[in-house]
């Protein structure tokens, strides 16, 4: 049986720029009737308003920002990379539109507070949406950054996400 233990925010042992940028996340989103979730290597973690919080940032096309946006929380999840390298690229090139990728590729939904999670996870960080903000042409202060990341037009939309639970799978 897999079992996640309650550890503080504070205790978190994770370097973000790897665990993010190089690891990859799945970002969840939805109830217990319908999930889903997609890759994502943009994002951070801090403290903003005097909380602990994460960001992430989903562009306007992605299935899975109905679900965000839908919802009061989302979760972070991050895996062994290179146990599941192969998930998390399909995963992030696969449309829950299209497909039931979530059970196509043998993850198991769990709940807390709410929101969904998986249990394959080795972490997973739980939060609850305090902001979004779109970004646009006009908030760039680098002209280069429309031009390379955004020919298509399509845009992120960035979420800050208070921190409400970390878990962490018991070894």
């Amino acid at each position: 049986m897999i079992a996640f233990r309650e550890v503080s925010a504070k205790d978190l042992n994770m370097n973000a720029f790897k665990a993010i940028g190089e690891d990859w996340m799945l970002v969840a989103a939805g109830n217990e009737k319908h999930t889903n979730a997609l890759t994502a290597s943009w994002g951070g973690m801090g403290v903003l308003w005097n909380k602990n919080v994460s960001f992430i940032f989903i562009r306007q096309s992605r299935f899975t920002k109905e679900f965000i946006d839908a919802g009061d929380s989302f979760s972070l999840n991050f895996f062994d990379h290179e146990k599941h390298a192969k998930m998390l690229s399909y995963m992030g090139t696969v449309s829950g539109r299209d497909e039931r990728k979530i059970e196509k590729q043998g993850l198991t939904i769990m709940q807390d507070c709410g929101t969904p999670y998986f249990a394959e996870a080795k972490t997973v960080i739980i939060c609850r949406k305090i902001a979004r903000s779109e970004l646009l042409p006009e908030t760039f202060l680098d002209s280069g950054v429309d031009a390379t990341f955004y020919k298509d037009k399509d845009y992120h939309t960035m979420y800050v996400g208070e921190v409400i639970k970390v878990l962490e799978q018991d070894d």
